[in-house]
């Protein structure tokens, strides 16, 4: 049964938002921001059902704050505030940009394939898609262990603007950094003489979230776990296969390196 860690309930139900953090993957919401975790672009489903993988089994409880391991979370916390204002923490925002086009773009420069909506619909489409299941995957679990995130309880910078849903929307696993670790094996698959570009991609996009102050190496770490049992789940669907079919022959006809990538 899942089950909400009481400070996250009395958040959620103090901000008048706690239908929207409970609504299915698919469920309208009123929030609009692009890297809010309850924003749902339309008409867009996964692959997968939150029935498909049992995410609270697989990843396990987060590490215990007082445990060595949850004192160097905190730590950690502590130690990347200092980036603020660097070009890494630039980076850590960029990576947050889910929905906008800055995280893709990161993994088109690390590649140097021109993977966009525009170059590689396909390719794009299923990747969007594979964020819907990160959604449907985490859910269950993030509800279960109810982590507050680092940022919660004080006032210490992080990359991105607070909002009301980071307080509701709990810490383990980290979705971002599912999707970025999602994304890196799904792009090999189709890119395969790019995979140690393509899979330090999706290893920094959980760093960045890190360094971003949303979440603790801990999140990151669940993140990629349940991201692997996903995408190795996703091929068992006659419909991804197809897709990622049709998503090698759109990259293998890419010719041009992606613009607009820095030197």
């Amino acid at each position: 049964m899942i089950r909400m860690h009481p400070a996250l309930a009395a958040l959620a139900f103090a901000a008048g938002l706690s239908a929207c953090a409970a609504a299915p993957a698919h469920a309208p919401t009123t929030l609009a921001e692009p890297n809010s975790p309850d924003f749902v672009p339309p008409e867009i489903d996964g692959y997968l059902t939150a029935a498909d993988i049992d995410g609270v089994a697989l990843i396990g409880p987060p590490p215990a704050p007082d445990s060595p391991r949850g004192r160097a979370d905190a730590q950690r916390f502590e130690e990347t505030r200092s980036l603020e204002g660097t070009a890494r923490w630039a980076k850590a925002a960029a990576d947050a940009d889910l929905w906008g086009g800055k995280a893709l773009k990161g993994y088109a420069c690390a590649a140097g394939l021109d993977i966009s909506p525009d170059s590689t619909p396909v390719t794009a489409h299923i990747l969007e898609r594979a964020e819907q299941d990160v959604r449907t995957v985490s859910t269950p679990a993030k509800d279960h262990y109810a982590r507050l995130r680092p940022l919660i309880g004080n006032d210490k910078p992080i990359c991105v603007p607070r909002a009301p849903w980071m307080e509701i929307n709990a810490s383990y696993p980290s979705g971002h950094s599912m999707t970025g670790w999602a994304w890196a094996l799904i792009l090999v698959e189709l890119a395969p003489d790019k995979a140690g570009p393509l899979l330090e991609a999706g290893k920094e996009m959980g760093e960045s979230r890190v360094i971003c102050g949303m979440h603790y190496p801990s999140d990151v770490e669940a993140g990629r776990d349940l991201a692997a049992a996903m995408v190795a789940r996703m091929r068992a669907e006659p419909e991804f296969r197809a897709d990622m079919e049709k998503a090698r022959r759109e990259v293998a006809r890419l010719k041009a390196p992606p613009s607009g990538c820095d030197a």
